[in-house]
Order: structure tokens, then sequence, then C-alpha cells
């Protein structure tokens, strides 16, 4: 078998910077066997590396830029010298079978998509979050916020490349499609959706048809199609509701701790390492900005099983359907 390339991770990206990200990357290393490159400000990089006793075991390539977590898309792109750029160069060079940030979505977008590039045929990226459902197992919720305003195109597009990443990833042999819209009945919805059922109605796959919030979490079907703004919203609702309705429970006391905590870990940012954004030549993975070391070193081994795993063709060929 062959040995996957190392995950390149932003080390300067999120809120807390090095500090949390050099943090996820030891732990990925010594807790997972996940091998990491850091891309960063090479002195406060290795600074943080000694204060885990682990200069010289992680390789560090120097970026002398980063890009801010309220920068946008486009003028991040112009950072040529960032943490991105150059992170997201090492894996176009196939230096690194992967990319980690959890730097502005939309910069870690705009960046990967110049840096790494679309696969063929592709429109626009889309982010991909496996969402744990009642009937077990997990729905893929796409797009959950790389492109908010996209296209009826763009979302049918959405649908195949969620099709894809749920064949290749969750093992879903012909997985079903929902468009998430404010009625199940058909012709429900403002223009995008209307046309977009159009268009999926058209398209090589399984389309249930229109579903509703409320079906997000019930496993109804297995990839939930939407435009990246509705779905930033969706995921960020989720997360919300179930840290309020666990408090709640708890502070009711009518159930144990333990299955509390457990139904927490299914939900929490920390298991599922973060968003994976589809349709590009590499497998990137966007971490919460928030995100502690714990989570950065889950984001780390999922880029790293992504790799090995090699998604990307899959998308590649369910992207190439035509959708006009």
């Amino acid at each position: 078998m062959t040995a996957v390339r190392p995950v390149v991770l932003d080390a300067m990206g999120g809120d807390h910077g090095p500090a949390e990200t050099v943090a996820g990357a030891v732990a990925a290393r010594r807790a997972h066997g996940v091998p990491v490159v850091l891309v960063g400000d090479e002195p406060r990089v290795t600074g943080e590396l000694r204060r885990h006793g682990a200069a010289g075991e992680i390789a560090v390539v120097h970026a002398g830029d980063a890009v801010p977590m309220a920068e946008r898309g486009a003028s991040a792109v112009a950072r040529a010298a960032s943490s991105l750029a150059v992170g997201c160069e090492l894996v176009s060079r196939g230096e690194g079978g992967a990319f980690v940030s959890a730097g502005s979505t939309g910069a870690v977008v705009a960046c990967a998509s110049r840096g790494i590039g679309r696969s063929g045929g592709v429109l626009r990226p889309a982010l991909a979050v496996a969402l744990p459902s009642l009937a077990g197992g997990a729905s893929v919720l796409v797009d959950a916020g790389a492109t908010a305003d996209p296209s009826p195109a763009m979302v049918a597009q959405f649908a195949l490349l969620g099709v894809g990443y749920a064949r290749a990833v969750l093992g879903r042999a012909d997985p079903v499609v929902g468009l998430l819209s404010i009625g199940s009945e058909p012709g429900k919805g403002n223009r995008l959706t209307r046309r977009a059922a159009e268009l999926l109605a058209d398209l090589p796959l399984r389309f249930h048809g229109n579903v509703e919030g409320h079906d997000v979490l019930t496993g109804a079907v297995d990839v939930i199609v939407t435009d990246g703004f509705t779905g930033n919203v969706v995921l960020k609702n989720v997360e919300g509701c179930v840290r309020t309705a666990l408090a709640m429970v708890a502070e009711a006391g009518i159930a144990s701790p333990d299955r509390l905590a457990e139904v927490a870990r299914r939900y929490d940012p920390e298991t599922h390492g973060g968003a994976v954004l589809l349709g590009l030549r590499g497998s990137v993975v966007v971490a919460h900005g928030s995100s502690p070391a714990a989570t950065i070193a889950r984001a780390c081994s999922v880029a790293y099983a992504l790799a090995g795993q090699d998604p990307v063709a899959g998308v590649e060929a369910a992207a190439a359907e035509p959708v006009t």
C-alpha cells in the first residue's frame, strides 16, 4: 500500500493561532500517528513545538503572512505569502496529501480553489458536514457554507458532490438526496429551490424531493442539499439547539450524565473535526475558527483518512454529469 502523504496544517488559522494548532498537530502525530507539516511563522511555530517537546518532530514550512479571520475571500487570495496560500501550494505540488485550516471559511475556500484547483466540471466547491441521525449513521449536509449565493445549476451539482462523498466516505451504495425547502410538496420554495428541484429530477441520482428543516436529523435522506447560506444557518442552529436541549434535560435531571455526554459527543465539532470542502483536486478540511487542540487533531485525522481513501476521484466522476 502506498504511504499517504502528510497533512498540511495552517498553523496560523483560527481564533487561537499556533497555541492550539501546534498542540493539535502534536496530538495528531503522537496519539493518532498522523504525519503533519505545519505552515506559518517559523519562529512562533517552532517556539510552540518546543513548548510541547516536539521541536524537530514535526516539519515546519515558513509563511511570512497570515490571513485574519475577518478577511474576505478575494483579498485573502492576494496574500501570496500567507499560511493559507503556501499550504495550498504544498498540496498542489504533491508535497501534502490534504490541507487543514481553522481560518476564515471564505478565505479557505477562495485560497483552496485557487491554489489546489477545482476538479474537472465543478462550478463551485461545497462544504459537506456529516450530521448524526436518529436512524443511526449520518446524513450529509451540503453546502454548509462555501457558496452563499449559488445558481440552481450549482445547487444541483452540490447534490452530485454530496452523493460522491456519501458513497466514498459513508459507504452508501445508492444515496438518497433531499432538497431543503419550506415544504415537502413539489413546487414549494423560492425560485432557487424550485428550479434546482427541476434540475435534480433530471439527474442520474435518487432524488427524494423536498425535505424540511425538521427532517435534517431524522435520517430521512442520505444527502441534504441546499445553498451555502441556508446550510450554514442550519448547521449552527443544530449545534445551538443540541447544546440548549441537553442543558435543559440536564437541569431537569431526566437523563443520566453519561448518556447526555454521549449525545453531546456525537454533535460536538471535535467528533467530526470540521467540514470537508468538496469539488477540489485535493482533500481540504475546514475546522471551526474556535477549534481547540483536540478538534484540530481530529480534523487532521479526518483529512488523513480522506487522502488515504482518495474520495476526490469519486467526486470528480459525479461532478462530470452535465447540469444545465
